[in-house]
């Protein structure tokens, strides 16, 4: 005889289980709810009506839900800038800047990485494009094979936290709070975690210099104003669509939806302007354009909006159109385009699919009593909010050597998300909670790309390293950084102003002192008397 209280276990092993099998997430899911939903309709659990909740569901938060346009926008963005060959200019360019230092290609490869996350947000790619890149360089100059292997995984791996990550995004809706507050959560981890890296390198630098040699000032192509140039025409565009993609949606400017549509014609037009056959026309309707876009803004800054405005902004926009125009009469940019087309239907689908599955399973966990389970276990453990998050951030960890993100963001959040809530509101206050639960997460979850021997970044960097690289230098060389992210994630535990110092600071309102007072209005008085003819 089958109790209420061994469904929920039930369903959980069921859903490993089934998983273990091979059989793809998003119908593993799906048939495991439905499979249990039955089982409690026979059982006498909750009747048959209950199941109507789950179409209910799906097209209320699924198909419904305007926070995930943002989606396909922010993919194709990735899509578009990982394949333009912006990656490959900029770390030539900051190689040679930064290489006759001790780490200067280590320090290119972070930075490089930080930035290129902030744009593409794509693992894959930045892992690929940058060891195809660097690794040829730092074997000919000499660095240590596994601090090779691990910055280049490592700095792969950046974009999952840096704004405007899609991991990020699906955080915040799962998690019921705004993209913005997200994303000003992730800024401060961000930066530490950057830090770490480089104080790694620079460490390594002074106690073991020979892992990290400096390059040769002769071996350098580039100097002076030609090097800095090089540098600046990789950083300016790409600091320029970061802005207008985070920029506008901080300031209140676009919903996270506007803001990835923005993203995406940017990454068009960045793409355009980057590729040796952009026309000399193309090239001065941009200047055109970025000085009308100029224009326009110190008007609205300092003026009301007028009719200058309008024309300065209408002028932007034909440069933009023009530009993308051009952007799909050069056939390598056309075929890019395509392609970016083709990723992002990829991953729409998938991430729909998994949504609509994980839908159907939480709806008969929940209907199983299977939120309170959870809530009492995880309760009760020792040590209050510490304990509870030690667990969770273990379990996560673990969690991850067999799932990828969107698996645990749409399987596993939406049921501790609530005990978060209740747990953690006592330490950093109600409205910080979940931001600092949500970002604390993707900090753990960034090493699941890295650990042996199911790491994805791990998998990418031997598919396109040379056969003098071994897979015991590709794993050893990322139990460092390993150690590094875990060091990031105990930070954010201890302080969680890490998170929370950027976020609005909630206001105490004592509801016993609101006064509400209606100003009194003199009324002339009223005429009863008979209608005057």
């Amino acid at each position: 005889m089958i109790t209420l209280e061994m469904m929920p276990p039930l369903m959980f092993g069921g859903l490993v289980l089934a998983m273990l099998i091979g059989f793809p997430v998003a119908f593993t899911l799906a048939a495991v709810g439905l499979s249990f939903g039955f089982l409690a309709i026979h059982q006498g659990f909750f009747d048959l009506n209950f199941l109507q909740a789950i179409p209910g569901r799906i097209f209320g938060s699924v198909l419904s839900n305007e926070l995930l346009l943002a989606i396909p926008f922010f993919t194709f963005m990735g899509a578009v800038l990982e394949r333009c060959g912006l990656a490959e200019d900029m770390l030539d360019s900051m190689g040679q800047l930064f290489g006759p230092i001790r780490g200067g290609l280590g320090y290119s490869v972070i930075i490089v990485g930080f930035i290129l996350g902030a744009i593409t947000g794509t693992v894959a790619a930045q892992v690929i494009a940058m060891a195809l890149i660097s690794m040829p360089v730092m074997i000919r100059y000499g660095y240590n094979m596994r601090y090779i292997t691990g910055v280049l995984a490592a700095s792969g791996t950046i974009t999952q936290l840096v704004p405007p990550s899609l991991v990020l995004i699906v955080l915040a809706d799962q998690l019921g709070k705004s993209v913005g507050d997200m994303y000003l959560g992730a800024w401060g981890p961000s930066i530490f975690q950057i830090v770490l890296f480089a104080g790694y390198t620079f460490l390594l630098g002074i106690f073991k210099p020979h892992h990290v040699p400096a390059v040769p000032k002769e071996a350098r192509t580039l100097t002076g104003w030609a090097l800095w140039k090089k540098c600046l025409l990789g950083i300016i565009p790409s600091a320029v669509l970061i802005f207008v993609v985070l920029g506008t949606m901080m300031m209140g400017l676009a919903t996270p939806t506007e803001a990835g549509a923005m993203g995406a014609v940017g990454a068009i037009v960045l793409a355009a302007i980057h590729h040796k056959d952009f026309s000399r026309i193309g090239s001065k309707i941009l200047i055109v354009g970025v000085i009308a876009a100029g224009v326009g803004t110190i008007i609205a800054m300092f003026y009301t909006e007028n009719i200058v405005f309008k024309i300065a902004f209408a002028i932007t926009y034909f440069a933009v159109a023009w530009i993308c125009i051009e952007a799909a009469r050069i056939p390598e940019l056309r075929d890019l385009i395509k392609q970016g087309y083709q990723t992002t239907m990829r991953i729409t689908c998938m991430v729909t699919f998994i949504l609509i599955g994980s839908t159907c399973f939480s709806v008969v966990f929940l209907g199983v009593s299977g939120g309170e389970w959870l809530e009492h276990m995880l309760t009760s453990l020792p040590g209050g909010a510490w304990g509870f998050l030690a667990f969770i951030n273990i379990f996560i960890f673990f969690l991850a050597f067999f799932l990828d993100f969107f698996e645990i963001a749409f399987i596993i959040l939406p049921m501790i998300a609530p005990i978060a809530q209740k747990v953690l509101a006592p330490v950093v206050g109600a409205d910080a909670a979940l931001i600092w639960f949500g970002v604390m997460l993707c900090v753990n979850m960034q090493t699941s790309f890295l650990h042996p021997p199911f790491g994805f970044a791990l998998f990418y960097l031997r598919g396109v390293a040379p056969k003098e690289v071994k897979s015991s230098d590709i794993y050893w060389g990322a139990m460092p950084w390993i150690g590094l992210q875990a060091l990031m994630v105990a930070l954010v535990i201890a302080f969680p102003v890490t998170v929370t110092g950027l976020l609005d600071k909630p206001t105490d309102v004592d509801l016993n002192k609101i006064k509400i007072e209606v100003p009194q209005i003199d009324l002339p008085p009223l005429d009863l008397g008979p209608p005057s003819k």
